[in-house]
């Protein structure tokens, strides 16, 4: 991987991990400590739960091609695809569209197959051929196709979704709804546990054009406004990589952080604060593509492992 990203011309960067801001995604729980300055004073800090704030400053400043590959921490995340500290693979192409860094990804996961001498991805009783041709499929796509359901009856044309609409196509189609409806937590479990298990079986599935909604640092498609430029990778049922065409717009930027830090606040009772100087970046930083790919998983799948635990040095004790 790291060949491959050097004969395309990306320069390896090595982010730190501490952060003012460990990221501002509802659903995202970052690891806190305090860091104690020499007057003895001390200033919460987080370990950050992706370089992209770093990299981003990066762009800002006039690289072009970067990546990194190191450790990431996300709190409240254990289970056989799921461990709170793991390895991720970041990469940006500033002023290139998503579609190129969606090759990378498709590249990525041949190299692996390559690299182990196997001519397929597995993962427990699925399995996936990397070098057929990928399938595309929108978001929108998959949702009627594996659970009946049509998002776009759920949103305005504007892309603002409506939960109880959402909830009502559910309990038409039979699926249970929670108390809690909003929307992104029934978007969330509908992707879980209908329409993640049918993707990347047999061959790789690009799940393409999520709703605005749900891509927080994603643009906006420019022929429909109601989705975004942001794209996931998924070989036997498992997401190996998240991408999106990258938001520039500080403002906006702005305003769809402080959304999702009050849905934060609502669902866990807490928030992060904004990172102000990537958003001060943001207003000097190019048109980019990028994506961030989990390592150990694709390393799982490589290896046909059936627990991420089965691939790491040192596992975090239980």
């Amino acid at each position: 991987m790291r060949g491959y990203l050097a004969d395309n011309g990306f320069l390896m960067v090595d982010p730190p991990g501490l952060q003012r801001s460990p990221g501002n995604e509802t659903h995202l729980h970052a690891f806190g400590t305090t860091m104690i300055g020499n007057d003895g004073e001390g200033q919460q800090m987080y370990l950050h739960t992706s370089p992209e704030f770093s990299m981003k400053k990066l762009l800002a400043a006039g690289e072009r091609r970067i990546a990194s590959l190191g450790h990431v921490w996300r709190n409240r995340e254990r289970s056989a695809l799921h461990h709170p500290e793991f390895t991720m693979l970041e990469w940006y192409r500033a002023g290139e569209p998503y579609d190129a860094v969606i090759g990378d990804c498709v590249a990525m996961l041949r190299l692996a197959a390559q690299a182990t001498g196997v001519d397929k991805l597995v993962f427990r009783d699925r399995s996936c051929d990397p070098f057929a041709a990928p399938e595309r499929v929108s978001v929108v796509q998959a949702f009627l196709q594996h659970a009946g359901i049509n998002l776009l009856d759920c949103m305005d044309f504007a892309g603002v979704p409506d939960g109880e609409a959402l909830a009502a196509q559910m309990i038409a189609v039979g699926l249970d709804v929670p108390e809690d409806r909003s929307w992104s937590y029934l978007f969330s479990r509908v992707l879980v546990e209908k329409v993640e298990p049918q993707l990347g079986r047999g061959r790789i599935t690009i799940l393409d054009r999520y709703p605005a909604a749900e891509a927080a640092l994603a643009r906006r498609a420019e022929d429909d406004r109601r989705v975004a430029e942001r794209f996931e990778l998924y070989a036997c049922g498992v997401e190996l990589a998240n991408g999106f065409g990258e938001l520039t717009d500080a403002d906006e930027q702005r305003r769809r952080f402080a959304a999702e830090m009050n849905e934060k606040q609502r669902l866990y009772g807490e928030r992060y604060p904004l990172d102000e100087d990537f958003l001060a970046a943001l207003r000097l930083m190019p048109e980019a593509s990028g994506v961030a790919l989990g390592f150990d998983r694709l390393v799982m799948l490589a290896t046909a492992a059936p627990r991420i635990e089965a691939v790491l040095w040192a596992p975090v004790a239980e």
